[in-house]
C-alpha cells in the first residue's frame, strides 16, 4: 500500500511537470487556408492572432468573425489533443480512479 501511494505521488509530480511544460508548447489553428491563425499554448491560452488583411472587409464583418471562431476552435482542439497526448505519456492512457486528470489540463 505504501509503495502504491509513493507511485501515485510520483505520478502526480510528473503530471504537474507536464502541465508546466504545456505552457511552452504551442499549436496553431487556422481558417480559410491560413487567412486567420490563432496560436495557443497547451493550457488553452491564446498567445497570438494573425489576420491576413485580405479578409478584412468592413461590409462583411460576420465573415471575419466566423473565421476567427473557426481558427480559435481549431487551435483549442489541437491544444486539447496535445495536452491529452502529453498526459497519457505519464498515465499510459489509464483513467486512474480518485486522480482527477482534468485539473491538470
Amino acid at each position: 500500500m505504501k509503495n502504491m501511494m509513493k507511485q501515485m505521488q510520483d505520478m502526480q509530480k510528473k503530471l504537474q511537470k507536464v502541465q508546466k511544460d504545456l505552457e511552452d508548447m504551442t499549436v496553431t489553428g487556422s481558417a480559410s487556408g491560413e487567412m486567420v491563425k490563432v496560436v495557443m499554448n497547451g493550457q488553452h491560452e491564446v498567445l497570438n492572432v494573425e489576420i491576413n488583411p485580405e479578409v478584412v472587409d468592413p461590409k462583411d464583418v460576420e465573415m471575419l468573425q466566423d473565421l476567427i471562431l473557426t481558427a480559435y476552435n481549431d487551435a483549442y482542439r489541437k491544444s486539447t489533443e496535445l495536452a491529452e497526448k502529453e498526459m497519457s505519456k505519464v498515465t499510459g492512457g489509464l483513467n486512474i480512479p480518485g486522480m482527477d486528470l482534468g485539473k491538470f489540463m
